[in-house]
């Protein structure tokens, strides 16, 4: 789960760092996908099932993330806030340790995992771990996208290394999810909860809460190969609805936390109505999937051009609400931009920056898997 508020830096990004994530493509005409016909011609989209093993072709990017996030326990460290861990930083680190072809690094993550998040009396993980603290673990509640990321990075392991073991860990927990956190049967479709406690319905007055960020659209082609009996297209498309019903305008972007009480999108109570780290996310899980319309990415888009490339902290009103902490972030903008008018990516994308903290250097690591799996022509 990202914690909420993430600990953030709100200074502005070095001219040059700011300018490197700049380079969009003039418009350029490539031909529209055709499972995708009521797409524009300039939306370029791959959806067809790519694995995940082996798919990083930078290993000093791997290295140099493992030095700096990873412990030879396995604990993926947060940098940026106190140097907890999350179930979301371990599922990212077992992904990043299958994409790299990483096996021992994988294992340790994934033992590390097991020993200290899977505390609970059901197949999900506790969603944090603090260290010095006494217990370690003292919100046992989950979060859902942390669960899905460590399901499906069990589940390409299980697929990459042929192990059996993986896959039967990998679906415990994916059927648990399907359990416990999705409304499959709702007016607005298969409602993803952030948790099993805290955001139904019957939990706050303005239930059902939903993050969109939660809602990992690569995740749901794959874990099928575990699951194959969960709904996970539903899922899928009832992310890309509520993210149409976030646009009351064409250049609204979608706020980190949505109540859906009477089945209306509304900003959750209490809760940041802020685009910010989490929504953040979303345009590069839809990318990654090769799913979405050129008008769900146009909110995205129009964001990359007025900030450059570096994307930033959006208000409910509009405004500006700060710039994100790290320039890692603006390998979405890049992503963003590939899969929209088919612009080249920045040299900047095969370097992380030394002052960047976890989740920036891990967003960009995602970005530029995303781009080696479906859009290669981007990185050239």
């Amino acid at each position: 789960m990202t914690p909420l508020p993430r600990a953030r830096a709100l200074a502005l990004f070095l001219g040059l760092a700011t300018s490197a994530w700049a380079q969009v493509a003039p418009p350029a005409q490539p031909a529209a996908n055709p499972e995708t016909p009521e797409a524009s011609p300039r939306l370029v989209l791959d959806a067809r099932a790519q694995a995940l093993g082996g798919a990083l072709k930078t290993p000093q990017m791997w290295q140099a993330y493992k030095a700096r996030f990873i412990t030879e326990q396995g604990r993926v460290i947060d940098t940026g806030n106190n140097l907890t861990s999350h179930s979301e930083g371990q599922g990212y680190g077992m992904l990043l340790a299958v994409a790299a072809n990483d096996r021992p690094t994988f294992d340790r993550i994934w033992g590390w995992t097991r020993a200290n998040l899977m505390v609970r009396d059901d197949a999900l993980l506790a969603w944090r771990w603090e260290p010095g603290k006494r217990p370690a673990v003292a919100d046992m509640n989950d979060a859902s996208d942390g669960d899905i990321l460590v399901a499906w990075a069990l589940a390409e392991a299980g697929d990459f290394w042929n192990d059996m073991s993986y896959r039967v860990a990998g679906r415990r927990i994916a059927v648990e999810v399907a359990r416990k956190l999705a409304l499959f049967k709702t007016k607005m479709g298969a409602i993803l909860l952030p948790a099993v406690s805290g955001f139904h319905q019957s939990d706050r007055r303005d239930g059902p809460i939903v993050n969109l960020s939660y809602y990992i659209f690569p995740a749901f082609a794959r874990l099928k190969l575990v699951a194959p009996e969960v709904d996970w297209p539903r899922l899928t498309q009832t992310g890309l609805d509520l993210l149409d019903a976030t646009r009351t305008k064409p250049e609204a972007l979608p706020p980190d936390w949505m109540s859906l009480k009477d089945w209306s999108v509304k900003p959750a109570e209490g809760l940041p109505a802020q685009f910010s780290y989490n929504a953040v996310r979303v345009p590069l899980y839809m990318a990654w999937a090769g799913i979405g319309k050129s008008e769900q990415y146009a909110p995205f888009m129009a964001l990359v051009k007025k900030t450059r490339g570096a994307l930033s902290i959006v208000n409910p009103n509009g405004t500006e609400g700060g710039r994100f902490d790290g320039v890692g972030v603006g390998a979405i903008g890049a992503l963003t931009a590939c899969v929209v008018e088919g612009a080249k990516a920045p040299a900047q994308i095969f370097v992380l920056a030394s002052s960047d903290n976890y989740y920036p250097a891990t967003l960009q690591m995602l970005s530029l898997i995303a781009m080696q799996v479906r859009y290669a022509s981007c990185l050239r």
